[in-house]
């Protein structure tokens, strides 16, 4: 599932939340349309350059993370779905994190939101970052959360735009990631 709640919980119309909401009914109701995800990038391919300054001031980008598998992971604070899947993440990364995995927490919330943001992160040992310090133009439009982009060694992007309505969890992990930190 993915996040269509307003933060602030009122229904007052959105364009990016309604065209979030139109996705979840193609997907419910057997109607997905393919091009929803038009702006994302090709899975299989070269995943495209990001740059991501984390809360503690390290820097990450697709130079530096070569050579281990990385998760791109956008949520937000508001977000029920991405916070479900925090846990997972937070596991899977602990176990995995020697293996050479890299999981990225960008959160799309206000920069104002920045304690809220520390304290629901605190018991997380991944970094994550403001969605404003971080270039990851080519991504595409991030409009819904939870949204997820699997890049292998290489650098190549083999789960792009992995939405909320398969969720993360040790099963999926195990599924689509794990088989990436066996390959060398």
């Amino acid at each position: 599932m993915m996040c269509g709640v307003q933060r602030n919980g009122s229904p007052a119309f959105h364009p990016k939340r309604h065209a979030a909401r139109l996705f979840l009914a193609a997907v419910l109701t057997g109607l997905f349309l393919p091009s929803a995800f038009a702006a994302a990038p090709p899975e299989n391919r070269q995943a495209p350059p990001f740059e991501i300054k984390s809360f503690d001031g390290a820097k990450f980008s697709s130079e530096n993370t070569r050579g281990k598998v990385v998760l791109l992971t956008f949520w937000a604070t508001w977000c029920h779905f991405c916070l479900e899947e925090m846990p997972a993440l937070e596991k899977f990364y602990r176990a995995h994190h020697p293996d050479g995995l890299e999981v990225l927490a960008i959160n799309i919330d206000d920069s104002a939101d920045r304690e809220k943001l520390k304290n629901l992160t605190k018991s997380y040992s991944f970094p994550y970052a403001l969605i404003s310090a971080s270039n990851i133009g080519n991504y595409g439009s991030i409009s819904f959360v939870p949204m997820t982009f699997v890049i292998d060694r290489k650098g190549i992007l083999r789960k792009s735009a992995w939405p909320g309505t398969e969720k993360i969890n040790t099963a999926s992990l195990n599924k689509y990631v794990q088989p990436l930190l066996r390959e060398r």
